[in-house]
């Protein structure tokens, strides 16, 4: 890490070669190394609008921050010796790089050049010393003299070499080897951590021995012996204060016998020691202070700890040292994240909502003072539209994020697990669960922005239904919808695929809350006589009252339920609707339609049942299986996550093959499974059925001419199945709120041919036309208050005779799309998308030029046609598939964008619209501080001669044009010009004296040659005067 006290910006390098700079809250800019390797150290030039970085492959650079994407300026690459440390003294212009060999090199950084002065580990250490000291580890200025240089040697040797005589004033020696040194600010003392757990204090005159040694966590021996040795002590700063105790704030040096404690810092302030416990290993840290000049004193008023997987800053103004709260979401991966949506223009009132109830959802014990990395502003390229985020993970919680800008921002968390009772260890864990754990995984996200209305399912076989509400409410029982599945082997039409075990029954009032749940046997009571498990979820719900925060509210509860010692089948599908106030999903066995108004169940059948006497694929009747008990450890052998990668219908041969044929091998999460991705793609319908059978992958809500004799459009579900099926279920809904909770929703069926993976509707003119729904209004206000709204609807127009064709279904499946015109049924556009690959997501997206077809293929490829011609646009080859983890979570939004997990805790955005991209090109703003000097001592360098050439190869830098013109007027050009007094009495009286000598030369030479002259004229003449 690197932090600049004046613009107040702070830089994290990454292992993997990124660069991430944060300043206030919602201002972040990233860069990325292309060598990709490790960031060891970064320094910046403070107020100057420029940070050198240090890679683990020997090079650093020079970026410029100034310009509209950072750049790099400069590189130098090393080639004979490794980079160890490197150290920028404060408004300087000399780097100091220390290396693996004990030498210390000289760059300039204007120029990004070797100085030709070294420093070698033979003339800085004694003479006698007869071994080599080992690595540089660390170098610093004497705060009240930058031509003192304190060098630390591994072995345990520091040396203060003056710069300017160039030899070693004093020698510091201790036995055990350094990790850090720090300086005080009057440059008299300065402490080192070493690898026993000691810190040694030493006066810079007094090299004999140290001032003092203490161990701060070391057990002190009653009989003055020297303390037991402890863990090393990686990094100890030492920072004064005007008006009290110094502190000194380091990490590691802990004993031996803290085995298992988790990694701490520990502050030390006078007397008092306090160490805090971090979550995860601390990989750096640093102390911000009140001053930038390193010569004052420094008033520390927080601590930045950077974790492996977390920033936290401290507090050290406040009694305690509590945390300050983290605007930023460093961390999307409390727990792992199992499934993610994207939705980009959505309503504008949907971001304050959420927030309004997320902020009700802070943690207490933060520090009340503003977070103190406050640098940078926004430029005038955010975005003009709302985006929003929704992840869900593995502990069954789920987070909305606002990614508006080009930062995540969290605006609510959701817990879906706290209307299940949770066993309290693992004796306690219910014999019904599917998955050895996370029972409450979330698998698949359906929301309606406009409404609020969220549905999620679960790897469990569980659905729940929320509402948005501004008021807390309190439910006594939560209403639960329960479904038996029928796991024949027989998939005839007669066999019904899911068949309603017990439904809760509306009560005679309207609301939700006062309808009375049907009673459940106990999960004991409906094992049968042979010890199958029957009629029983796989989840036990809260029986004690829920209270629900104002926010997501639990609307509906529905579970699948264990048929004949056979677990359910885990939900593939899911869409819910507003307007009609209905939720559809479907698995392996077929789908059902729940009412979540009226909480009742309208349909539940088979797949071969909604085929009828038409099925396509002739499924023939196959002998039952024989009924055979698993055994308990069978039983729990299901990870959280197996069956999240096929949410792509064909994408693999069998959606979740029968509970009892499953090996006794245990199966790795999803986040760290297996990343092959392979599967057989048949033409024949006959062989694949044989394989797997057939599985509902889609399902769209809209209001459709589905039969060739309607002329008005009518609410329809569209279902899609993995054999490339697409059906269209008309329904009845009522047209008042009133009819709708006394009149049940009927349906009948229509066959059409089509897709499986995404489906949408266009008006006559080819325009997308908006799902139907219901605008979002309280639910829990009372019933003279509240004011519901009608439901919107898209606008049919009428048909005429010439062409009856009003609509165009939009269908596209891992193959080829196609654009059906309605309601004739006739395929006016087809394109095959792929012949040797298959489309893993399809989303039509709206652009601002019109609508089209976004795909992503397992290839790597991403494609997007236009509609409803589908005419090709795009075709790009941008990232190969290497792990499930990307075809499990890539998603398409509007406005050309797109996500995806690039690692189990890094989301990645992506743009494939120029016009998003040119506005996604926010830059953190710089404004150097023109009243902001300081006085250092220079020194000359230029006298040492030149450097070797082959020691390091200077590289400029991929910038181009623009970041050359920010080097001449903006980095370059301003350090000569903030650099007050670096060279005033050094460089500049060396140049003085360099003209000097340079005249006098001249002069000298001009006296030579007027001589010569002089000598040649007068022979001259005299040869005249001899002739």
């Amino acid at each position: 890490m690197a932090f600049d006290p004046v613009q107040k910006i702070l830089a994290i390098g990454t292992q993997s070669g990124a660069l991430r700079l944060f300043g206030r809250a919602g201002v972040e800019c990233y860069c990325q190394h292309e060598s990709g390797s490790a960031v060891i150290q970064l320094e910046f030039l403070v107020n100057e609008g420029a940070l050198v970085s240090a890679l683990a492959d020997d090079s650093i650079h020079l970026w410029n921050l100034r310009q509209k994407l950072p750049a790099i300026l400069h590189s130098l690459k090393f080639n004979r010796e490794r980079i160890t440390f490197c150290h920028l003294p404060f408004q300087s212009k000399w780097l100091y790089v220390g290396t693996e060999r004990g030498n210390i090199h000289i760059v300039n950084v204007e120029s990004f050049t070797l100085s030709g002065y070294v420093i070698m580990w033979n003339k800085a250490i004694e003479l006698s010393s007869k071994t080599h000291p080992g690595p540089v580890v660390h170098i610093s200025d004497n705060p009240m003299d930058e031509g003192k240089l304190l060098i630390g040697f591994e072995c345990g040797i520091v040396v203060l070499w003056d710069l300017k005589s160039k030899k070693a004033d004093y020698r510091y020696n201790y036995d055990e080897a350094i990790h850090s040194v720090a300086w005080h600010h009057e440059g008299k003392q300065f402490v080192c951590s070493h690898s026993d757990g000691t810190l040694t204090t030493w006066n810079v005159r007094a090299p004999a021995k140290p001032a003092q040694t203490i161990t701060p966590h070391g057990k002190q021996p009653k009989d003055g012996k020297k303390p037991e040795p402890c863990k090393p002590i990686l990094k100890v700063e030492y920072k004064t204060t005007r008006a009290g105790d110094p502190f000194m704030i380091l990490c590691g040096g802990l004993s031996y016998d803290t085995v298992g404690r988790r990694p701490c810092l520990t502050v030390m302030h006078g007397k008092s020691t306090a160490v805090l416990e971090m979550d995860y290993p601390i990989v750096d840290f640093l102390t911000l202070c009140e001053t930038p000049y390193p010569n004052d004193f420094q008033e520390p008023y927080a601590v930045v700890v950077l974790l492996e997987k977390d920033l936290v800053v401290i507090d050290l103004a406040q009694i305690g040292y509590p945390i300050f709260e983290n605007p930023y979401p460093l961390s999307i991966h409390e727990s792992p994240v199992t499934c993610c949506e994207y939705f980009a223009d959505c309503p504008a009132e949907v971001i304050p909502a959420l927030y309004s109830v997320g902020s009700r959802q802070k943690r207490q014990g933060f520090s009340k003072k503003e977070w103190p990395i406050s640098g940078g502003n926004w430029g005038q390229g955010t975005l003009s539209f709302s985006e929003i985020i929704i992840t869900g993970h593995a502990d069954g919680s789920i987070k909305f994020w606002d990614a508006s800008a080009l930062m995540l921002q969290v605006l609510y968390k959701l817990k879906t697990a706290k209307v299940f009772e949770k066993p309290r260890g693992k004796e306690e864990k219910s014999s019904t669960e599917i998955v050895d754990e996370d029972p409450f995984a979330i698998q698949i996200l359906s929301w309606c922005p406009e409404s609020r209305v969220l549905c999620v399912a679960g790897v469990s076989a569980h659905v729940i239904v929320y509402r948005f509400s501004k008021q807390e409410v309190t439910t006594e029982v939560l209403l639960e919808v329960r479904m038996q599945c029928e796991l024949n082997e027989v998939e005839s039409p007669e066999c019904g695929g899911e068949q309603v075990s017990a439904v809760s029954t509306p009560g005679t009032s309207s609301s939700p809350q006062t309808s009375l749940p049907q009673s459940h046997p106990s999960t004991s009571s409906n094992n049968s006589s042979d010890g199958l498990r029957d009629n029983v979820p796989c989840l036990k719900v809260r029986s004690s009252p829920l209270k629900q925060s104002p926010g997501y509210q639990v609307e509906l509860l529905i579970q699948l339920v264990w048929v004949s010692g056979e677990p359910p089948q885990q939900i593939t599908s899911l869409a819910v609707n507003s307007a009609y106030g209905l939720v559809a999903f479907g698995n392996g066995n077929g789908l059902a339609v729940v009412d979540y108004l009226q909480k009742t169940l309208l349909l539940n059948m088979s797949t071969a049942e909604l085929y009828g006497s038409t099925d396509p694929h002739h499924r023939q009747p196959r002998s039952p299986r024989k009924t055979r008990q698993p055994s308990a450890d069978t039983l729990h052998k299901k990870s959280c996550m197996s069956g999240l990668s096929n949410f792509y219908s064909e994408s693999v041969k069998k959606l979740r093959s029968s509970y009892l044929s499953k090996s006794h091998g245990t199966h790795q999460r999803s986040y760290a499974r297996d990343n092959s991705f392979s599967r057989s793609r048949s033409s024949s319908v006959t062989s694949i059925d044989r394989e797997s059978r057939e599985v509902i992958s889609s399902f769209y809500f809209c209001d459709s001419l589905s039969k060739k004799s309607e002329t008005v459009a009518v609410p329809s579900l569209w279902v899609g199945t993995s054999l490339g099926s697409m059906l269209a279920i008309a329904l009845t809904v009522p047209s008042t709120p009133e009819q709708r909770m006394q009149q049940p929703v009927g349906v009948s069926f229509l066959r059409l041919k089509g897709g499986i993976l995404r489906m949408a509707q266009l008006d006559a003119s080819g325009t997308l036309l908006p799902h139907v729904y219901e605008s979002w209004y309280e639910p829990n206000a009372p019933e003279e208050e509240r004011e519901r709204p009608q439901r919107r609807r898209p606008t049919t127009p009428p048909s005429s005779q010439e062409n009856p064709d009003c609509q165009y279904a939009v269908v596209c499946s891992e193959k080829q799309a196609k654009v059906v015109a309605m309601p004739s049924q006739n395929c006016v556009y087809e394109h095959n998308i792929t012949e040797t690959s298959f489309v893993l997501r399809a989303d039509v997206v709206t652009m601002t030029a019109g609508v089209g077809i976004a795909c992503f293929c397992a290839n790597g490829h991403i494609m997007t046609l236009s509609l409803p011609s589908l005419r090709p646009l795009l075709d790009v080859n941008y990232l190969p598939l290497t792990d499930m983890r990307i075809a499990r979570t890539f998603c398409f939004s509007n406005q050309g964008q797109a996500l995806y997990l690039t690692s189990p805790t890094e989301i990645q955005r992506i743009t494939y619209n120029q016009e998003t991209c040119d506005n996604l090109q926010v830059r953190l703003t710089f404004t150097r501080l023109e009243n902001f000097s300081a006085e250092q001592i220079g020194f000359q360098t230029e006298t040492a001669g030149k450097a070797s050439r082959s020691l390091a190869q200077h590289i400029p830098g991929p910038g181009g044009m623009e970041g050359m013109k920010g080097a001449a007027s903006g980095v370059v050009g301003e350090l000569a010009r903030a650099r007050i007094a670096l060279d005033e009495r050094g460089q500049k009286l060396g140049e003085l004296e360099e003209r000097t000598a340079a005249m006098m030369s001249s002069a000298d030479s001009f006296s030579k040659h007027a001589h010569d002259v002089r000598q040649s004229l007068a022979i001259h003449h005299d040869s005249c005067f001899v002739k």
